[in-house]
């Protein structure tokens, strides 16, 4: 055993110095990654080009919002075309679903296991639409007057929508003010939907967090202020108003992504033993060891348990020491957590959607589903890239859905008023499935109960500087390292094979026997090898 335990360390020894012969650790081997299409923020021009409060139509008394995109347009034509035509203003595109054909798909139709979906709540929740007066399924998508130019372009920080008003702007708002201070779209206009989708700051993506505007290295290497300070626009490289990069849960086609090597290619470190991983690792797998960095995340969502009501019949507001949502009246229960480690899955960028009209046929019910497994090397025709390991953030829940039609339910669940019907007013679960399939044109049965439901959000954003990285030990080690669930492979260091290793310290030995053989050969008959040359 020992002589085993002496020649491993001799060919570990031996691999080491092959690989790290200049001195350099894993570590000090990665270089800082090659930026190649950045514009680095001291070369960028930030300041807008055309001073907008110098326009005359600008300075008139605005009655309504849409009085405000109609200014814009003045000027600014054909672009009411392009912004018609993208998915932040319909809210879905056309995607191909393996087994389903071309449907629409987006937040307009598409369930998830937060606040469920938005069909029949549209008043409330297109408070995140870049558009005006989206109250129901009979907007009118073709009126450029109802595009919401300042919730993107809004320079002041002081343009908000109102709270159930359908997309319009809050009545605090100057209209002329803001419309005189535009420019280019920052993070905060950004983040003022993406940070707080799924009803609070960083409770859906687990990286996407209102922290981002001002943070540290640690929480995100490239939108940090002590840094490059990136805005989304950066990476979402946008055309036309069409923003490349597409979030998983609410799309199922590797295209339009956005991706690291788009500035820092494939080949980013000086170490080719890492540059190789990039065939079946993805970047974000090592460089985003941690999420929900600064603020905590929503991991688990309970409907069931929503409807609880205090002594008086009020709602309850129940907060954990840190401040999160432990119960809500309208929702149910949660559980939050911060410095998550992810979970990792093979995936080709090719995702499949549970539809509000599918029957329910797996419990968990799995809301999107990544593809991808080892043996996908994207030679295939339903993926153009390989599947590589990817961290994802897992969102599970308990949500309503229809026992007799085994469908999943679109629940009313936003109303201004008791009695209509909404969940949030009237806490009637038969009454607001009924109403809410209603609406959608979906068949309700009366019979209702919970079922387990899971969501996949794979990670992209709060990347760690790279000596917060992922070492080779976290993978490459038993038990218990990153990458322990996925079983469909043979991992170097975390798998063990009797038969194998065996085998494989039986070739070294023999190797090293021969050599030492060899080498005794040599030295014994070197004098007579000398002898025959003189002859």
């Amino acid at each position: 055993m020992k002589k085993y335990i002496t020649t491993l360390l001799l060919v570990f020894l031996s691999t080491w110095l092959l690989a790290y012969g200049n001195g350099d650790s894993p570590q000090d081997s990665i270089d800082s990654f090659p930026i190649l299409n950045y514009i680095l923020k001291a070369d960028r021009n930030t300041n807008p080009s055309v001073d907008h409060s110098k326009f005359d139509i600008l300075h008139q008394t605005f009655d309504s919002a849409q009085q405000v995109t109609a200014a814009c347009l003045s000027c600014h034509t054909e672009r009411d075309k392009e912004i018609m035509t993208t998915s932040h203003w319909l809210w879905q595109r056309e995607e191909k679903i393996e087994g389903k054909g071309v449907v629409p798909l987006g937040k307009r139709n598409i369930l998830n296991n937060f606040c469920i979906g938005t069909m029949g709540s549209e008043a409330t929740c297109t408070r995140c639409h870049i558009g005006y007066g989206w109250k129901d399924k009979y907007f009118d998508f073709n009126e450029p007057t109802n595009i919401d130019c300042l919730v993107c372009h809004d320079n002041t920080g002081s343009y908000k929508k109102g709270k159930g008003m359908a997309g319009l702007p809050d009545p605090s708002v100057d209209l002329n003010f803001v419309s005189q201070n535009v420019g280019s779209p920052t993070k905060e206009n950004c983040g003022v939907c993406h940070f707080w989708g799924g009803g609070g700051n960083n409770v859906k993506h687990g990286e996407l967090d209102i922290a981002m505007l001002d943070c540290s290295p640690e929480v995100d290497v490239h939108m940090t202020t002590e840094g490059e300070d990136m805005s989304c626009v950066d990476c979402h490289v946008t055309d036309k108003h069409q923003m490349s990069g597409k979030v998983y849960a609410l799309s199922s086609e590797n295209k339009d992504r956005a991706t690291c090597v788009y500035c820092h290619t494939d080949k980013p470190h000086k170490d080719n033993i890492l540059n190789d991983h990039n065939a079946r690792v993805a970047c974000q797998t090592c460089h985003i060891p941690v999420y929900a960095k600064a603020n905590a995340t929503k991991m688990i969502w309970d409907w069931s348990t929503a409807g609880r009501l205090d002594d008086h019949g009020h709602s309850m507001h129940e907060n954990d020491a840190d401040g999160n949502h432990n119960y809500l009246s309208i929702k149910g229960n949660f559980v939050y957590d911060d410095h998550v480690i992810p979970e990792y899955f093979w995936f080709n960028g090719i995702a499949g959607h549970q539809l509000i009209e599918d029957k329910i046929d797996t419990i968990p019910v799995q809301m999107n589903s990544l593809s991808g497994s080892y043996l996908d090397k994207g030679l295939n025709m339903k993926s153009s890239a390989p599947s590589k390991i990817w961290p994802v953030k897992v969102h599970r829940g308990k949500q309503i859905y229809d026992t007799e039609n085994m469908t999943l339910i679109q629940p009313k669940l936003w109303a201004p008023n008791k009695g209509e019907g909404a969940y949030w007013k009237d806490f009637d679960w038969d009454k607001a499935s009924r109403i809410g399939m209603e609406y959608v044109g979906l068949p309700y049965s009366g019979s209702y109960d919970f079922v387990e439901t899971e969501m996949y959000w794979p990670l992209n954003h709060q990347v760690s500087p790279a000596s917060e990285s992922l070492q080779c030990i976290d993978c490459h080690t038993r038990p218990n390292g990153r990458l322990a669930g996925l079983t469909d492979f043979y991992l170097p260091g975390r798998d063990f094979n009797p038969f194998v290793e065996t085998a494989g310290i039986s070739l070294i030995l023999a190797s090293l026997i021969g050599v030492g053989f060899h080498m005794f050969c040599r030295m014994v008959f070197k004098g007579n090898c000398k002898i025959s040359e003189e002859k």
